[in-house]
């Protein structure tokens, strides 16, 4: 499909909010005016503006874009519980999943759209991946703070979500000094433990806790008490929430809904039983999606932006756009959605973290 051919694209933000969404959504419509005389129309709530009715489509206009660079969140409103292959709906009184796909293709259609860009994770982009199976034009940007996608090196939010991490690190160690305790940071992160290594080894942490590498009490209450046999009588912890026990399993707040919590206060808890140390925890949680996107982000979300708009305007559609090395390129939905980007239990990040003494709690 020529350029010429694409006149209308739509955009959504699916999933978790993070820094750097309005900065997507900012190059892409800059772009695609400025430089290909497209229309964009933003659509509300992610995939649920293309299911319900009501005014959930709108125009969006470079005035609507002015000043979003160092906003957080984003102006469309997203969601993930939105998915329409499995939407929630009211029968006799419960909860049922119905298809509404159909519903969305139709409305696109309706809507006169050319392009559809998807801007979120491996969820909202395996939707993606659903639709452009069944003919739909679409480009995908990668968003995720737990920089877990393999098909780019990092995805925008990640970096910003890193330094809020450091920097509540950074205050935790001065309480914690100063009332000999040790402090348990539980940070984000389900499958993937970039955020507690990334933040763990800016900030000067003794133990760090990651999905990819189950942990043992005895180890971490054993680096507790040899700090404080060396004379360090406090010590910072950072945990993932997808953080386990060897021979256990991951902490959930509510197990139903796989909402995972509470790994913070477990390790506190054998922290002060089994070492006789006193522990307080700090759960940082959505404060990690929030605030205004550091420089990184910015750049590299409106180099996302960018690039989305391109790959609609050349017709490449059932692609998302990455980052590979310092160059800006584009991948099939389907490889970047196919495996999970975790840290190498014996990649170089993880030994360097242990030469400089940290403990991985195995």
């Amino acid at each position: 499909m020529s350029e010429k051919n694409i006149k209308r694209i739509g955009m959504l933000t699916g999933g978790g909010d993070c820094p750097g969404l309005n900065a997507v959504i900012r190059a892409t419509v800059k772009t695609a005016i400025s430089e290909f005389g497209m229309t964009v129309f933003g659509i509300k709530d992610g995939f649920e503006g293309l299911i319900r009715d009501g005014d959930c489509v709108y125009e969006l206009t470079p005035a609507h874009v002015r000043g979003l660079l160092p906003r957080g969140g984003t102006i469309l409103g997203t969601t993930n519980r939105g998915n329409p292959f499995s939407f929630p709906a009211q029968r006799n009184g419960r909860t049922v999943a119905v298809d509404k796909s159909r519903t969305v293709m139709n409305r696109f259609k309706a809507l006169g759209l050319d392009a559809l860009v998807v801007i979120g994770g491996d969820g909202s982009l395996s939707i993606a991946h659903q639709f452009a199976e069944r003919g739909m034009p679409v480009v995908g940007v990668p968003k995720t703070i737990d920089n877990d996608l393999s098909a780019t090196d990092y995805t925008f939010g990640f970096n910003t979500a890193v330094r809020t991490a450091t920097e509540a690190i950074d205050k935790l160690h001065t309480t914690a000094e100063s009332h000999h305790r040790a402090m348990v940071i539980e940070v984000m992160g389900r499958d993937a433990g970039w955020i507690a290594l990334s933040a763990g080894l800016a900030g000067g942490a003794d133990v760090i806790l990651i999905p990819e590498i189950p942990y043992r009490a005895a180890s971490i209450c054993a680096k507790v008490r040899a700090r404080a046999q060396a004379g360090c009588d406090f010590s910072i912890v950072v945990a993932a929430e997808g953080a386990k026990p060897l021979r256990g399993r991951s902490v959930y707040l509510d197990a139903k809904r796989k909402r995972l919590g509470g790994v913070g206060e477990k390790v506190a808890a054998d922290i002060t039983k089994h070492s006789g140390h006193e522990t307080r925890v700090t759960v940082l949680g959505h404060l990690q999606r929030g605030g205004s996107p550091s420089a990184f982000d910015r750049i590299l979300a409106s180099r996302f932006g960018a690039a989305a708009a391109r790959l609609a305007a050349r017709g490449e559609f059932g692609r998302m756009v990455c980052l590979q090395g310092a160059d800006i390129a584009s991948v099939p939905i389907a490889e970047a959605i196919g495996k999970l980007k975790t840290v190498p239990p014996h990649g170089e990040l993880v030994q360097t973290a242990r030469d400089l003494g940290i403990s991985f709690g195995d």
